[in-house]
């Protein structure tokens, strides 16, 4: 299973230098990898490359130069790392209008708890594991860690492009179901391809 780790990151000044072109290569390539469900969801799913990137973007902004306060980002971001033969993403429950804010975040309270987002791999669904802390009785965050930890029959799949994957949602009068490209599924493929061949 794939690491986060300090000697791959660049020291502020040195990211500064190609932080222009990093960004832009990361911005393309999450375009495939970012799925909205709904009005009002949205996932990404995030991998070494793509949380590497919020790593430098958070060293760049706080001006962290320290080993150990690089280390500590490393360590919380090592933690939504996709798992052995798994996938990791960030759910954004997304509100356009401010004065819906409140009332769009409340109709998602218990989001987190049960069998409510998937993947469905021709017709084998496989529920979102939600991180906890991140909801309470009254109120709910706006972002959330999820995994979803799959076969290795399952991660198989993702690179059959004859087989179908869908991901949704069923949680109260909020139904969605969008298949994926088979574009998505080849770079999700990547996520999980080392964990296959060490299987």
């Amino acid at each position: 299973m794939k690491q986060l780790s300090a000697d791959k990151m660049l020291n502020i000044i040195e990211y500064e230098k190609v932080r222009s072109d990093y960004r832009k290569d990361i911005i393309d390539y999450k375009k495939h990898r970012r799925i909205k469900i709904g009005p009002n969801l949205a996932i990404v799913f995030e991998n070494e490359r793509t949380l590497s990137f919020q790593i430098q973007e958070i060293m760049r902004a706080e001006r962290i130069v320290h080993d150990e306060k690089i280390q500590e980002e490393i360590d919380i971001y090592n933690s939504i790392m996709p798992p052995k033969n798994g996938l990791s993403a960030t759910l954004f429950i997304e509100v356009t209008q401010e004065d819906q804010i409140k009332p769009v975040l409340n109709q998602f309270i218990g989001l987190t708890t049960g069998h409510t987002i998937f993947l469905d791999f021709d017709g084998e669904k496989v529920f979102a594991l939600f991180e906890q802390g991140r909801e309470e009785e009254d109120k709910i965050s706006s972002v959330h860690y999820l995994q979803f930890k799959l076969e290795p029959s399952q991660a198989e799949k993702l690179a059959d492009h004859n087989s179908k994957l869908k991901i949704g949602i069923e949680y109260n009068k909020y139904s969605y179901q969008i298949e994926l490209t088979n574009h998505t599924k080849d770079s999700l493929y990547e996520d999980v391809s080392d964990s296959l061949s060490s299987n």
